[in-house]
Protein backbone atom coordinates (compact mmCIF):
# COMPACT_ATOMS: atom_id res chain seq x y z
CA UNK A 1 0.00 0.00 0.00
CA UNK A 2 1.20 3.51 -0.74
CA UNK A 3 2.04 5.34 2.45
CA UNK A 4 -0.20 8.32 1.63
CA UNK A 5 -3.00 6.59 -0.29
CA UNK A 6 -5.55 7.54 2.39
CA UNK A 7 -5.07 11.19 1.39
CA UNK A 8 -6.81 10.56 -1.94
CA UNK A 9 -10.48 10.15 -2.80
CA UNK A 10 -12.76 9.67 -5.76
CA UNK A 11 -16.00 11.67 -5.69
CA UNK A 12 -19.06 10.49 -7.59
CA UNK A 13 -21.44 13.23 -8.68
CA UNK A 14 -24.44 12.75 -10.98
CA UNK A 15 -25.36 15.72 -13.17
CA UNK A 16 -27.59 16.59 -16.11
CA UNK A 17 -25.78 15.41 -19.27
CA UNK A 18 -25.86 18.85 -20.90
CA UNK A 19 -24.07 20.39 -17.89
CA UNK A 20 -21.45 17.69 -17.26
CA UNK A 21 -18.52 19.36 -19.04
CA UNK A 22 -19.21 22.75 -17.47
CA UNK A 23 -19.45 21.36 -13.95
CA UNK A 24 -16.40 19.10 -14.41
CA UNK A 25 -14.41 22.02 -15.77
CA UNK A 26 -15.16 24.16 -12.73
CA UNK A 27 -13.79 21.52 -10.35
CA UNK A 28 -10.57 21.31 -12.37
CA UNK A 29 -10.29 25.10 -12.85
CA UNK A 30 -10.75 25.70 -9.11
CA UNK A 31 -8.07 23.05 -8.37
CA UNK A 32 -10.54 20.94 -6.43
CA UNK A 33 -9.93 17.96 -8.73
CA UNK A 34 -6.86 16.92 -10.67
CA UNK A 35 -8.99 15.10 -13.22
CA UNK A 36 -12.69 14.59 -13.80
CA UNK A 37 -13.96 11.79 -15.98
CA UNK A 38 -17.44 12.02 -17.44
CA UNK A 39 -19.46 8.86 -17.97
CA UNK A 40 -22.40 9.72 -20.18
CA UNK A 41 -25.11 8.60 -20.36
CA UNK A 42 -26.09 6.72 -17.26
CA UNK A 43 -29.64 5.67 -16.45
CA UNK A 44 -30.74 6.63 -12.93
CA UNK A 45 -33.84 5.29 -11.20
CA UNK A 46 -34.61 6.77 -7.81
CA UNK A 47 -37.39 7.80 -5.46
CA UNK A 48 -38.05 11.56 -5.27
CA UNK A 49 -40.94 13.21 -3.47
CA UNK A 50 -42.84 9.93 -3.23
CA UNK A 51 -42.50 8.97 -6.90
CA UNK A 52 -40.20 6.66 -8.81
CA UNK A 53 -38.23 8.77 -11.27
CA UNK A 54 -36.17 7.59 -14.22
CA UNK A 55 -33.62 10.01 -15.73
CA UNK A 56 -30.70 10.11 -18.10
CA UNK A 57 -27.73 11.62 -16.29
CA UNK A 58 -23.96 11.85 -16.56
CA UNK A 59 -21.64 10.64 -13.80
CA UNK A 60 -18.58 12.66 -12.82
CA UNK A 61 -15.60 10.88 -11.27
CA UNK A 62 -13.43 13.46 -9.50
CA UNK A 63 -9.87 12.42 -8.63
CA UNK A 64 -8.85 14.55 -5.68
CA UNK A 65 -7.60 14.75 -2.11
CA UNK A 66 -9.38 14.37 1.21
CA UNK A 67 -8.30 17.86 2.28
CA UNK A 68 -10.39 19.41 -0.52
CA UNK A 69 -13.71 17.87 0.53
CA UNK A 70 -15.12 21.05 2.09
CA UNK A 71 -14.30 23.09 -1.01
CA UNK A 72 -15.91 20.45 -3.23
CA UNK A 73 -19.11 20.57 -1.18
CA UNK A 74 -19.19 24.37 -1.26
CA UNK A 75 -18.70 24.57 -5.03
CA UNK A 76 -21.17 21.73 -5.60
CA UNK A 77 -23.91 23.68 -3.80
CA UNK A 78 -23.06 26.79 -5.84
CA UNK A 79 -23.02 25.28 -9.36
CA UNK A 80 -25.18 22.15 -9.29
CA UNK A 81 -28.77 22.54 -10.53
CA UNK A 82 -30.31 19.82 -8.33
CA UNK A 83 -31.97 20.61 -5.01
CA UNK A 84 -30.11 17.64 -3.47
CA UNK A 85 -27.03 16.84 -5.56
CA UNK A 86 -25.37 13.47 -5.21
CA UNK A 87 -21.89 13.43 -3.70
CA UNK A 88 -20.43 10.07 -2.73
CA UNK A 89 -16.82 10.05 -1.54
CA UNK A 90 -14.78 6.87 -1.91
CA UNK A 91 -11.36 6.63 -0.26
CA UNK A 92 -8.51 5.39 -2.41
CA UNK A 93 -6.91 2.50 -0.54
CA UNK A 94 -3.99 2.18 -2.92
CA UNK A 95 -2.81 3.69 -6.16
CA UNK A 96 0.03 3.98 -8.62
CA UNK A 97 2.65 6.23 -6.95
CA UNK A 98 3.46 8.29 -10.08
CA UNK A 99 -0.26 9.01 -10.61
CA UNK A 100 -0.77 10.06 -6.99
CA UNK A 101 2.33 12.28 -7.24
CA UNK A 102 0.80 13.88 -10.35
CA UNK A 103 -2.44 14.54 -8.41
CA UNK A 104 -0.38 16.23 -5.69
CA UNK A 105 1.47 18.39 -8.21
CA UNK A 106 -1.69 19.46 -10.07
CA UNK A 107 -3.58 20.38 -6.91
CA UNK A 108 -0.85 22.60 -5.41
Amino acid sequence: MNKNADEYIICLISVPPDQAARIAGRFVTEKLAACVQIINPIQSIYRWEGKIVEDKEALLLLKTKTTLTDGIKTLLKEIHPYEVPELIIIPVGDGYEPYLSWVDKVLL
